[in-house]
């Protein structure tokens, strides 16, 4: 099964620009470009291919742009890539197996890779090599031909030994002929009709080989051996590596990116020149005489220092994101088993910081012997250089840690590790939250001072003791976990995800947590009798609280004022084909947000985001990764930023931000905004987009004649026509009149659309 879809950039001079699918102008993406897996080149023009996406740098102008599933691929975790300079074609493969197809006309996205009966291993694509019309790819099961001008596959060799597959790790066409690399030597065979039965393909060399290429000469290695000749006589490159990461064969060239050295070779084998990067490689280019690196962790790196790469947090594993104006911090931990026991990442990653300008990582997390799962860090609003972040580890250096932002050098400075106790599967720091009036609150799963009555807590700082201070929430429940608290009109709003329990903490608007009032919701306050925990919660612009479960969805209303009252929640209620359904009824409900004009975002474990109106009774968007950008269907935080209208959105596979249509609303108007306008049907058919209204709006639209053809009353700031007037017929081609007063007629506004069939 394939999929078209054409390009939203300009990609290189000699590829046009077209439009995409399943993205538009109205998505960005935050991905991380560090990690270079591999190098091409076209008319000048260098061409790195990353974890997440790909992006292309001009070395005669110094320009770098970027192609991701944000504007025009289709997937994320890229794990193979190769470019024909030729023909104008790239191929890009993913870990999952399928792949996108980069050409003139625009971007295949390609499904259908073959998988041998009985094989049930990985599916990643290892490795692509394209000669002409034709592309070799690597895969676990063996190697499959690729038809680049029929896009479609030819045979398939699979590489099957006595019922156990030997995986082709890199493979290359020379001729007629396919070269594929296993963990046992170099295997060969003709495109013939014998192709594919794996029995009848030649060794050419034993060995355990991991890297070949080809061009005038062909190229491959083991880890301390790159071997070059003309695919039947070899010699070794007379130099022992430390660990060849890739070989890279041109016309004129030989590239080995060893451990952390780009050495260049003739194709004779005879040294040219190298580069230490002094970090971790993955690839290297050598062109117009200089050396660029693939790094793993910094981007493209020039043999003279320089680091090119288009900017984003240092790695794509994201857990959290605070939002403090322009400023971003992610979190990048995770827990496991029922949001239990701490998630384990080999790369301890931290927190990734954005000032307003640039991505900055902290290097305080780089080599630093503490293991960190940071679930979140958070920026104080008023001191924007102090920073706080939880450690949840069960291990030694578990706990709260503040640092200090230099602007000067751009990176942080560790301030003091608040220790919550010596015993490590108690006291678990979990989340971070600033009041309005700039109290400090942290919530700790398992929490006991005394090891003993384990159940949850929080802790409030203090900043003349510069301490934090803890109680303990007392539910029914004997080791119970916790979520990040949310802050409103007095209350912290804590969700328990191991129990079918939620609270909320008055307090009191003092740091002193003694006087403080705790409230508890159960179960048979309505919440779902088959639900394990509370996950997430908000309170929208009616004060309702919308509490996400393990299990559905439930409304607190008026929460803060019935919190007190032993309140019964209760779920949405919607019509589906004659009959009342529960919204969301035993779906997982990661995170909740709601924006300026009180619409819900929700995020649902495997579901997507679903763009909620103001009751949750009907569904305005509904974003998954097969329909949008979204690099998985597992959002794990979502937040709105009303100021701007941008939405993020929070993935283990990164972060991606979708242009919102609702900004501030207030019953007044703000900058009111009208597009696309003109309105050209031959290039555009959707609706006419109204924002900046006010909370509740009374639009009437007339002609140049002032005859009213269509009027509305628009709420939550934001409005869509369909151009049709009050007959439901499409209006003529015209200027028209967009007449707009509040609520209370006390401010209006005006605007103009123009429209051609």
């Amino acid at each position: 099964m394939m999929k078209k879809t054409l390009l939203f950039l300009l990609l290189i001079a000699s590829v046009p620009a077209f439009s995409q699918v399943i993205t538009s102008s109205k998505w960005s993406d935050l991905f991380s470009y560090n990690n270079v897996l591999e190098i091409r080149e076209d008319a000048g023009k260098l061409i790195a291919a990353t974890e997440n996406g790909i992006f292309y740098y001009t070395p005669a102008t110094g320009e770098i742009k970027k192609l991701s599933k944000a504007n025009g691929l289709h997937e994320v975790k890229i794990s193979a890539f190769d470019y024909n300079p030729d023909t104008k074609i790239g191929l890009v493969g993913y870990s999952s197996g399928s792949m996108d197809i980069i050409s003139p006309e625009g971007i295949t996205f390609v499904v259908d890779i073959p998988i041998a009966t009985g094989y049930m291993g990985d599916k990643k694509i290892n490795h692509i090599h394209i000669t002409g019309n034709l592309a070799v790819i690597s895969v676990g099961y063996g190697v499959s031909i690729f038809k680049l001008d029929k896009k479609e596959f030819g045979d398939s060799a699979f590489f099957n030994n006595g019922g156990v597959y030997d995986a082709a790790r890199e493979s290359v066409i020379k001729g007629d002929t396919v070269y594929s690399l296993t963990s046992t030597g170099l295997k060969t065979h003709k495109m013939d009709v014998t192709f594919p039965i794996y029995s009848t393909w030649n060794n050419v060399a034993s060995g355990n080989f991991t890297q070949i290429s080809l061009s005038t000469v062909m190229a491959y290695a083991n880890s301390t051996t790159v071997f070059v000749g003309d695919g039947t006589t070899f010699n070794a490159i007379p130099k022992t590596f430390n660990g060849v990461k890739d070989v890279v064969a041109t016309p004129q060239n030989i590239i080995v990116a060893d451990s952390q050295t780009v050495q260049i070779f003739n194709t004779t084998g005879t040294f040219v020149k190298s580069y230490n990067a002094s970090e971790a490689l993955n690839t290297g280019f050598y062109s117009n005489s200089v050396i660029y690196a693939g790094t793993a962790l910094s981007g493209m790196k020039k043999e003279s220092g320089e680091i090119l790469k288009p900017d984003g947090p240092y790695n794509n594993f994201s857990y959290k994101i605070t939002v403090n104006g322009s400023e971003l911090v992610v979190s990048t931990g995770f827990r496991e088993a029922r949001f239990n026991f701490a998630g384990y990442n080999p790369k301890n990653l931290g927190f990734y910081y954005f000032n307003g300008s640039e991505w900055i990582y902290p290097s305080y997390f780089k080599n630093n012997p503490i293991q960190f799962n940071v679930l979140d860090a958070v920026q104080n609003p008023s001191v924007k250089t102090d920073f706080f972040f939880t450690n949840y580890n069960q291990n030694t250096g578990q706990g709260i840690y503040r640092m200090k932002y230099n602007p000067g050098t751009k990176d942080f400075d560790f301030q003091k590790y608040y220790s919550l106790g010596n015993n490590y599967s108690y006291n678990r720091p979990v989340g971070l939250t600033y009041t309005d009036t700039g109290i400090l609150y942290a919530t700790t799963s398992y929490y006991t001072p005394t090891y003993s009555n384990h159940s949850t807590g929080y802790l409030s700082f203090d900043p003349s003791s510069d301490s934090f201070n803890g109680r303990n929430l007392l539910i029914a429940a004997t080791g119970e976990a916790v979520q990040k608290a949310y802050v409103s009109d007095g209350y912290l709003w804590i969700p328990f995800p191991r129990s079918n329990n939620f609270g909320a903490v008055d307090y009191k608007n003092t740091p002193p947590v003694s006087d403080d009032q705790i409230y508890i919701i159960q179960k048979d306050q309505g919440l779902p009798s088959n639900s394990g925990g509370t996950l997430s919660f908000t309170i929208d612009k009616n004060g309702d609280g919308w509490i996400g479960t393990e299990s559905g969805l439930r409304i607190l209303r008026s929460a803060a004022n019935e919190i007190k009252n032993t309140p019964t929640v209760e779920p949405i209620i919607i019509e589906q084909n004659g009959l009342g359904e529960e919204l969301f009824r035993d779906s997982i409900i990661l995170q909740i947000d709601v924006d300026s004009g009180n619409q819900k975002w929700v995020s649902i474990d495997g579901g997507g985001v679903f763009y909620l109106s103001s009751t949750g009774e009907q569904t305005i968007l509904h974003f998954t990764k097969e329909n949008s950008p979204l690099p998985t269907n597992s959002v794990t935080d979502i937040k709105v930023d009303n100021k701007t209208g941008k939405v993020y959105f929070v993935t283990a596979d990164g972060i991606m931000v979708y242009q919102g249509d609702v900004l501030d609303v207030t019953s007044n108007f703000g900058d009111v905004l009208v597009y696309p306008n003109p309105v050209v049907y031959a290039n555009y058919k959707g609706n006419v987009r109204i924002r900046g209204l006010a909370d509740k709006t009374n639009i009437r639209i007339t002609d140049a004649a002032g005859n009213l053809v269509h009027q509305a009353v628009a709420r939550g700031g934001y409005y869509e026509w369909n151009l049709n007037n009050q007959r439901g017929v499409r209006v003529a081609s015209g200027i028209y009149f967009v007449l707009m007063t509040n609520a209370d007629a006390t401010d209006k506004a005006t605007a103009k659309i123009a429209v051609v069939n």
